[in-house]
């Protein structure tokens, strides 16, 4: 790479999805990743699932187990980074300390609250999981018998239950447009 070339290379960007499962955070990803796609960003979606199937596999839903997990994620957003991707993470992330982590460790850290009240992600639960950790025959289920520590200083909340997914992400592009113009 010539070094004109190189001072081009913008520095990374990780946009940071939280919030409870069911919440919409895959949906919002999945919508995002296809938005900057067409205005042809780099851009990759690591979704928490996904992650925990190819990298993750072996870890249990510990504490220690899940910022393991958010250990991983971190370090694979931060190596897509370093090469000006944009990087959407889509993961429950539980606690504020997993979060504060990614944000120390990685420079173009956006955390995104993907609000949405418990009872409405309930009902979108396709995977009948909160029905199971009710009964008791999954624990340690974030929301239910695990805490899911909400984001008190997350850069932007997107309230799902109140807009459409369409709505959210012109909310979510918008403040980038705002806020992180030279990373776009």
């Amino acid at each position: 790479m010539t070094a004109q070339a190189h001072s081009r290379v913008r520095s990374g960007l990780t946009i940071w999805l939280t919030g409870l499962s069911g919440a919409g955070k895959t949906t919002l990803a999945s919508l995002l990743t296809d938005r900057l796609r067409e205005q042809r960003q780099p851009v990759e979606w690591l979704d928490g699932d996904e992650l925990r199937r190819s990298l993750g596999r072996g870890l249990g839903f510990s504490r220690e187990d899940r910022f393991e997990n958010i250990r991983r994620a971190v370090y694979l957003a931060g190596m897509l980074n370093r090469h000006g991707v944009i990087t959407i993470v889509s993961v429950i992330s539980p606690y504020a300390d997993m979060r504060s982590y990614a944000r120390r460790k990685l420079p173009g850290f956006v955390e995104v609250y993907v609000d949405c009240p418990l009872p409405v992600c309930e009902t979108r639960d396709v995977k009948g999981l909160y029905a199971r950790a009710r009964s008791g025959e999954i624990p340690a289920f974030t929301g239910i018998s695990d805490p899911y520590e909400a984001p008190d200083s997350a850069e932007l909340t997107l309230r799902t239950a109140e807009h459409t997914p369409e709505e959210c992400i012109e909310e979510l592009v918008d403040w980038l447009t705002k806020n992180r113009p030279d990373q776009l």
